[in-house]
């Protein structure tokens, strides 16, 4: 057991009052823009629809206790809904669109919420009577109301909601009258179900500080500052986009670009030119891609293996391919910021040599997201960044340097707990206030965390062994023709379940019997690469990609069984 302290307790900040201050201070700042639809929102107007909002609020007699759910795509009512709750000083339940509708009707129902905030086309498909407590659901393409029991007074407010706004603010609505209640830091602000890869979803209770500490951390260290230019590619419901493409950049003056879905990559790469973020929030798949599809074919050619192999004009070959790589993402920023999972190490391997401005950090839904994090110029490779000032990390290892241990947190950014829920919660939190995050991994003594697995994943092999399935994978996506890869152990047999590329089988013209034998030839190559008891069996073909959670891990618990195999 091996710890590194830190003796920071609840901050001073205040999430709630950094808005009424950044929305008075950025009022005439451009705040939101929805890329596709072309909508724009100044910080002032975005300020007097919150003011809206807090009106209907008031109508509807929300207390502080209230949830209020939230479920659609990113755009400008989005958050509007989201500031103007937790300004309000209610709780805000953020629902994942990626959820199927039993769920997303179980989460409303669970989470006790009185209002609903939803996209028409989802709600159609949401059983209103099972969610008992829900008075009225709100469009998030206009906010009309779509659904209202008997007695609300969502309506009637609605109609005549710019009557009630004018009466309310008879001088006009100015940056004097952004005044929002006093919302202590400890008062829960969120409750996030998490969609992660063991099946079952449970709603992680979030605190003012807890938001607070994310964003004070991200402000410190520029992630976004007055004016930047931020492209929100990552679902606003999940903890990694909210906290840093629209909590952090709200809090700086930013403005925020939204993509309300997924964008061809053609038409990724002409909003990057259009917008020049200054700061990019992704998960590793789309550095993967890029660095796959565009320069390691490249860098792979027999002259360029030749030129780079120079010193002094390898420099220079390095320093094309990182400018090129730039360009293609606006040419403005100043840091890639990845997280959700691991980087192949290829590719980690290849952005670190031509000096490509990223890194690599690490966090959960239950610490709002942030665990751990280091600036590009100070990132180790491999690792997820070090430990955030306001938290400490405990490895339950013998030797924390070199035996991997489930990581331990506690600190500022650490969750309450599980939403009616007590056995799940005591299942995490130790005696000692730690949480258990179910991740493997060893620690410098500086603090900087390397993840090897999850401890739910590892396999104990019967001579003792410790596999940790991720490695392997890692490797073998790394190997020519492969998409992804699922290790999993049975019968005391390794075996690899394995996508091949698409692209790569089309453009090289390979029948399935071509790609039978490419994948015996990687699994050759594979069991050279890993240690003799992490040894592949056998590599069976899936005729389609993994089913994955919405930050794109894989969902581990499908499968074998779910596994479409070729024939």
């Amino acid at each position: 057991m091996f710890n590194y302290p830190n003796r920071n307790t609840m901050i001073k900040e205040n999430l709630v009052k950094m808005y009424a201050e950044s929305f008075a201070a950025n009022a005439e700042l451009p705040a939101l823009d929805d890329y596709f639809s072309g909508e724009k929102m100044s910080y002032m107007e975005l300020a007097t629809e919150i003011a809206k909002l807090h009106l209907l609020f008031e109508k509807v007699g929300i207390q502080p206790d209230d949830k209020i759910a939230l479920i659609g795509r990113n755009n400008p009512r989005w958050v509007m809904t989201y500031v103007a709750t937790i300004t309000y000083g209610a709780v805000l339940v953020p629902v994942l669109q990626d959820f199927n509708p039993v769920d997303m009707t179980n989460i409303i129902d669970h989470s006790d919420s009185r209002l609903l905030f939803v996209t028409a086309n989802i709600l159609e498909n949401l059983d209103m009577a099972a969610c008992k407590k829900i008075e009225a659901a709100i469009d998030l393409d206009d906010f009309h109301c779509s659904y209202e029991r008997e007695g609300s007074v969502v309506t009637d407010f609605q109609s005549a909601r710019n009557e009630i706004f004018a009466e309310r603010y008879p001088n006009g609505f100015t940056t004097a009258d952004i005044n929002y209640p006093e919302v202590p830091n400890e008062k829960l602000a969120i409750i996030s179900y998490t969609s992660g890869t063991t099946g079952y979803s449970k709603g992680v209770m979030l605190t003012i500080n807890n938001l607070s500490a994310n964003v004070k951390f991200a402000l410190d260290h520029k992630f976004h500052v007055r004016g930047s230019r931020v492209l929100g590619l990552l679902p606003l419901a999940h903890a990694y986009g909210c906290a840093f493409d629209m909590l952090t950049p709200l809090a700086a003056g930013s403005e925020i670009h939204l993509l309300g879905k997924t964008p061809a990559p053609a038409v990724l790469i002409k909003a990057m030119k259009e917008v020049r973020p200054s700061l990019l929030c992704t998960v590793p798949l789309v550095m993967e891609k890029v660095v796959r599809k565009q320069v390691m074919p490249k860098l792979n050619k027999p002259v360029m293996k030749i030129l780079t192999a120079i010193p002094g004009l390898n420099r220079i070959i390095y320093n094309k391919v990182r400018d090129t790589m730039l360009a293609s993402f606006g040419g403005c920023l100043s840091e890639v910021n990845m997280g959700g999972a691991a980087v192949a190490p290829d590719v980690e391997k290849l952005l670190k040599k031509v000096r490509f401005p990223f890194t690599v950090g690490y966090g959960m839904t239950e610490c709002a997201p942030l665990i751990s994090y280091t600036p590009w110029r100070q990132y180790k490779l491999t690792s997820c960044g070090k430990i955030l000032p306001g938290m400490e990390v405990r490895i339950d290892s013998p030797d924390a340097q070199n035996i991997p241990g489930e990581i331990c947190v506690r600190g500022e950014n650490v969750m309450l707990g599980y939403y009616k829920n007590e056995e799940a919660t005591n299942a995490v939190f130790d005696k000692e206030g730690w949480l258990h995050t179910g991740d493997v991994g060893i620690a410098d003594p500086d603090g900087t965390i390397y993840i090897r697995g999850r401890s739910k994943t590892m396999i104990l092999t019967a001579n003792g062994q410790n596999i940790y399935p991720e490695e392997i994978e890692a490797k073998l996506n790394a190997l020519t023709g492969v998409l992804e890869s699922l290790v999993y152990e049975k019968g005391g047999r390794m075996t690899a379940l394995v996508v091949a590329d698409p692209d790569f089988v089309r453009t090289n013209k390979l029948s399935p019997a071509d790609v039978k034998e490419l994948m015996q030839a990687n699994l050759a190559k594979l069991n050279t690469l890993v240690a003799p008891y992490e040894k592949v069996s056998e590599i069976k073909l899936c005729t389609e990609e993994f089913s994955k959670t919405p930050k794109r891990s894989i969902r581990r618990y499908l499968y074998p069984d779910a596994a479409k195999l070729a024939e």
